[in-house]
Order: C-alpha cells, then sequence, then structure tokens
C-alpha cells in the first residue's frame, strides 16, 4: 500500500533529504580525476556521519557501499571500489540518507574536465538531457492527475529532443515511493504506460529518477549482481529527486531550494511547508 505522510513526517523527510543535498555538494566539489570510486564513497560517509545519518544503501540486500558509483557505461548500482577515475568520464552518483526513520535518495550526474572534447561534449548533452527529464516529470507531479502522467511526461520531453542523437530511456529500472523505507510504492515509471495508475495525493513522496543511455538501452547485471551496465557500451546518465505532494503543491525535499531553479522552465513553483 502507498504510505501517505502528514505534514509534520514531510519536513522530518526534508531533514533527511538536506543531508542528501550536503552529500551531493560535498561530492560535487571533491571530485576529480585520479580520485577512486571508493575515494567518494569516502567523502559521503564523512557527511553521513557528521550529519548523525546513517546510508539507506550499506547493507541493503548486502550492498557493500554508502552510495552508488556508476561510471560511463554503468547505468545504477555501481559499487564503489578501485575503478580511477579517468578525464571525461561520466559519473553519476546516487546517494541517499535515514534521519529518524525517515528516508532521504537523490542522484545527479557529473561529467569530469579533460579528455577527448567531443566525447565529453556528448556526455554532457546525455547528462542535460537526462537532467532536463528529471524535471519534466516532477513538474508533471505538480499538474498531473495520476503516476503515470509523471512517465509520460519525461517521455514526451525525451521523444522532443533532437532526432540525431536522442538518448534511450532505461525501462528495467524506475522510481519510487519512499517514506519509512527506501523502496516503496508506487512504482513511477519514466515511460509512457498504458493503464490506470494510483491518483497523485496529497502526502504522496516520490522518488522521481530517469536513467537515460546514450546508445540503447538493453542492459546487463554484472556477475557482482548489483552493477548494471548497457550491453552495448554506450554511456548513462541518472539524475534524480525525492518530491512531496501537499496541500499547497509540491516541494523538492533534496534540493536545497525546495526545486525552484529546475521547475522555473516548466512554470512550477515549489511551495514549502513551513
Amino acid at each position: 500500500m502507498i504510505e501517505y505522510k502528514s505534514p509534520e513526517q514531510i519536513r522530518r523527510m526534508r531533514r533527511a533529504g538536506l543531508v542528501v543535498a550536503d552529500i551531493h555538494d560535498a561530492l560535487r566539489e571533491q571530485i576529480e580525476v585520479g580520485m577512486t570510486t571508493a575515494d567518494l564513497d569516502a567523502v559521503a560517509l564523512e557527511v553521513l556521519e557528521s550529519a548523525g545519518a546513517v546510508s539507506n544503501f550499506y547493507g541493503y540486500y548486502g550492498y557493500p557501499g554508502q552510495i552508488c558509483t556508476s561510471v560511463n557505461e554503468v547505468i545504477v548500482h555501481g559499487i564503489p571500489g578501485e575503478r580511477v577515475l579517468e578525464p571525461g568520464d561520466l559519473v553519476s552518483l546516487d546517494c541517499g540518507a535515514v534521519v529518524d526513520g525517515w528516508h532521504g535518495d537523490a542522484a545527479f550526474s557529473v561529467v569530469l574536465p579533460g579528455g577527448d572534447p567531443e566525447v565529453r561534449a556528448t556526455r554532457e548533452r546525455l547528462s542535460e538531457a537526462t537532467r532536463g527529464a528529471m524535471w519534466a516529470g516532477i513538474a508533471a507531479m505538480a499538474r498531473g492527475k495520476r503516476v503515470n502522467d509523471i512517465g509520460a511526461a519525461i517521455d514526451d520531453y525525451v521523444s522532443d529532443l533532437p532526432e540525431d542523437g536522442r538518448p534511450d530511456i532505461v525501462r528495467d529500472y524506475v522510481g519510487h515511493g519512499i517514506g519509512t523505507a527506501m523502496h516503496q510504492e508506487p512504482d513511477v515509471l519514466n515511460y509512457r504506460a498504458r493503464g490506470r495508475s494510483p491518483r497523485l495525493k496529497n502526502g504522496m513522496v516520490l522518488c522521481i529518477e530517469p536513467m537515460l543511455t546514450a546508445g540503447d538501452q538493453a542492459n546487463t547485471v554484472l556477475a557482482d549482481e548489483w552493477t548494471v551496465i548497457t550491453r552495448d557500451g554506450s554511456d548513462a546518465a541518472h539524475w534524480e529527486h525525492m518530491v512531496a505532494k501537499h496541500s499547497g503543491g509540491i516541494w523538492v525535499l533534496t534540493a536545497k531550494d525546495g526545486g525552484a531553479e529546475g521547475l522555473a522552465p516548466f512554470g512550477v513553483t515549489p511551495v514549502p511547508l513551513s
């Protein structure tokens, strides 16, 4: 069943969301060529510990990292380790936190400086397309009537991109509800689908997280049973925010400005709970 949150519970989730935002800030500031993905994991752990929070990823079905570090052809669930970041790498960082029993979850992608300029530019376009698709989906949460309106908006956003180089939408991994557990009902698709889906109601908190690939979205899971890569070796990007719907509108709990900057191009103004 869907877990609907009271205004006070949404405020508590905001605290977890802000810890995730702090992790993102620290990673953006410190990530550089020559680091390992394990180094990035250590950055996240330091932020978690300083906030008195814990990772909701670590130990989840045996997952060994504090965050997910997915590089280039890795779509999602890349395990932090000894992989060294190279010039021009596309790195997707999925991070979570639990504060007083409430979960936060968000992801972003970044392209490192250097490397082949054309490759880097292509990767930056892929990341920007994925980021834009995410905000289109978030805007649809404000305006739509049903959960599947989010996926339709993401699909439309991607379909409207120039045909030459248009990315593919990963269908095997989707967004989700979140609250007292990291993954809850309902599933939040990243593509248009037929059939009825739950109504968007006050008290819903959803993670909206499109994953796009430069080539075909077909994927496979490596022997570690976590790392998901594109079968054709093409690049992938991943962006995610945790969004609450309440009586006044929507509020992006993992964005420090509540989503104001990202939603502005879509004509949506987020409304925080005081």
